[in-house]
């Protein structure tokens, strides 16, 4: 019984880092209307700063996407904690906006998902250079967004990442 009771509080334990890691943690299911359930970011420095431009591809670290390979099942394994809010299924929305057909795509179009005015407007195309920048730090990229997800910080994990998304882009 006691082996029992330390199973169950480790899942319960790696359930609430899990929803914590998107921000998640809402009274009900995930919205599968794309309705605006996104919970707030809290302010940081990053939202405070002005944003780089849309075309701009920097990042934190000096890292270039050029630089590196994508492996596209490692990156299925990083998208685990992106599922907290995330779906690949083409016009399934939930807490985040489908991600089906991303690369490529104008930041905040997904039919059917409220976005903030922020993320709307920011005149980003998600090619595979600015989604790495951004996955990085998202709040640097599109300050006043509702996504509170704190980045990748490994620059192999953002590659990774890409490579997956892409195997779900046209």
């Amino acid at each position: 019984m006691r082996k029992m009771h330390k199973f169950l509080g480790a899942a319960a334990a790696l359930g609430l880092m899990t929803t914590a890691a998107c921000g998640g943690g809402s009274d009900g299911p995930p919205a599968a209307d794309g309705g605006d359930a996104e919970a707030e970011a809290p302010a940081d420095d990053a939202e405070t700063a002005e944003a780089p431009s849309a075309d701009s591809t920097d990042t934190i670290d000096g890292t270039v996407y050029a630089d590196f390979t994508g492996d596209a099942t490692a990156g299925e394994a990083v998208f685990a904690q992106c599922r907290t809010c995330h779906v690949m299924d083409p016009g399934v929305n939930r807490t985040g906006p489908s991600l089906h057909n991303i690369v490529g795509r104008e930041a905040g179009q997904v039919e059917g998902f409220n976005y903030t005015d922020a993320n709307a407007n920011s005149g980003i195309v998600w090619t595979p250079e600015k989604l790495f920048q951004y996955l990085e730090n998202p709040a640097r990229i599109i300050p006043n967004t509702r996504m509170a997800f704190a980045g990748l910080p490994e620059a192999q994990d953002r590659a990774d990442l890409i490579a997956y998304l892409e195997t779900y882009s046209e």
